[in-house]
């Protein structure tokens, strides 16, 4: 069967000399896989447990619209999601379109004039910039008299904690802590940093409210933020949570009143988390999260193998070969913008979706710079599924995630290296 596999890669493109370099990379990953699979087994059972209390069944599934009042699918599903992730209240709507929607909604809703937002981990992702205002736009916190203020990382990824206490003031009313990396080099960080963090931060001012940025970091980990003190924990579904079934939606889980705050804003005061139909996405929301465990796995391992595959390279690469894993992002440094393009034209080549199309670096909304994205994905945008981005401005890193099954992300690391090669910018 080895033979018919390796012939099948040939087939598809993928040359002797890269198969046999990732074989090399892949032999000495059994023990590191084997630790994935325990932690989405333990992560499986929790979310197993969490459907059978709240005693899931068919009727959570049927079709509701128009107002959506006792639309008992929904209202279910965010007492499993509240029950995951181990928190009082949890707000779970296809009505949330994005990541950056949701951590708007967060802020927006439990944010005044006067008040003041500390990021203690240096500057947010791209998107939000406009969301608070640190570039100006239409609608931001800026714009209702809600200040900014944020801590720089000490170059190793560390917090400054010196400097944290000295931002901490009377008007300090929301910690934002952005677990993944997002479009920087420095390190993720881990449930027992983000923990350390808020009982530092917490310590100084108990009420204030600490909210995580939880993208791309739920079920690495058998514990989540809110298991750490964390006042709100947000997130996409069409990243981890949403097992790669979720069309659209996000989350917010956490302490009841923020919550419910955060219902009135998505919909209006006075109605809340009573209205909002589901509009018949209930089905592949519960199975995501049924799957989420599972799949979040197999993108941990594309990751670790894009890791060792490009470290081998003498590339940089951010997490390292061989560090513990706190997301499923994995940066690649190449130095020069072609290399970025390379390496997304062979993610992109890999995919069972618009495989034959070519992505060019263009300018986004929400980002400074031309990005280049990959995602030949069932979900637009899904970066649960196999996909890879970059800004194209120094350090011209790529960030790789993703991949629904494990010999899907080995197919796509094997065909960036593949393009790599072609474009002359490695040679093995």
């Amino acid at each position: 069967m080895l033979d018919e596999i390796k012939e099948m890669y040939q087939e598809m493109g993928i040359r002797k000399s890269v198969l046999d370099f990732g074989q090399d990379a892949l032999s000495g990953l059994k023990e590191r896989f084997e630790k994935i699979d325990e932690i989405a087994e333990y992560n499986q059972l929790k979310v197993i447990h969490a459907m059978q209390k709240n005693r899931v069944n068919e009727s959570c599934f049927k079709f509701a619209s128009g107002y959506g009042y006792s639309d008992y699918g929904r209202d279910t599903l965010e007492k499993v999601y509240a029950d995951v992730f181990h928190t009082e209240s949890a707000l779970v709507r296809p009505q949330i379109t994005c990541g950056t929607h949701a951590l708007s909604l967060a802020l927006s809703a439990n944010l005044r004039p006067g008040d003041e937002l500390l990021s203690p981990v240096g500057k947010p992702y791209d998107t939000l910039e406009e969301v608070i205002g640190i570039r100006p736009s239409c609608g931001s916190l800026a714009e209702y008299g809600i200040t900014y203020s944020q801590v720089e990382l000490f170059p190793d990824g560390s917090f400054d904690y010196e400097n944290i206490r000295k931002a901490i003031n009377d008007r300090t009313k929301i910690v934002t802590i952005q677990r993944s990396k997002g479009y920087q080099t420095r390190p993720s960080f881990s449930v027992k940093q983000i923990g350390e963090l808020i009982s530092f931060v917490k310590g100084i001012k108990p009420d204030v409210i600490c909210m995580v940025d939880n993208c791309y970091g739920e079920f690495v980990e058998t514990i989540e933020p809110s298991d750490v003190g964390a006042d709100m924990v947000v997130g996409s579904l069409i990243k981890n949570p949403g097992g790669g079934l979720a069309p659209i939606g996000g989350y917010i889980a956490g302490r009841e009143d923020l919550i419910d705050a955060c219902g009135y804003r998505l919909t209006s005061p006075g109605l809340g988390k009573e209205v909002g139909a589901s509009l018949g996405v209930m089905q592949t929301f519960f199975q995501g999260l049924f799957l989420a465990p599972t799949v979040t796995a197999g993108a941990l391992k594309g990751a670790i193998f894009a890791a060792n595959i490009y470290e081998r390279l003498g590339f940089g690469v951010i997490p390292n070969g061989s560090e513990s894993r706190h997301d499923i992002i994995q940066a690649v440094e190449f130095g020069v913008p072609e290399g970025v393009i390379a390496f997304c034209k062979g993610i992109q080549a890999a995919a069972p979706v618009d495989s034959y199309v070519t992505p060019e670096p263009w300018a986004m909304p929400g980002y400074d710079s031309d990005v280049i994205m990959a995602a030949g994905a069932f979900v637009q945008g899904s970066s649960i599924e196999l996909s890879a981005d970059g800004p194209i401005k120094p350090p011209y890193a790529v960030y790789f995630q993703g991949g629904l099954t494990w010999q899907h992300a080995k197919l796509g690391i094997l065909m960036s290296l593949e393009y790599l090669v072609r474009e002359g910018i490695v040679t093995l």
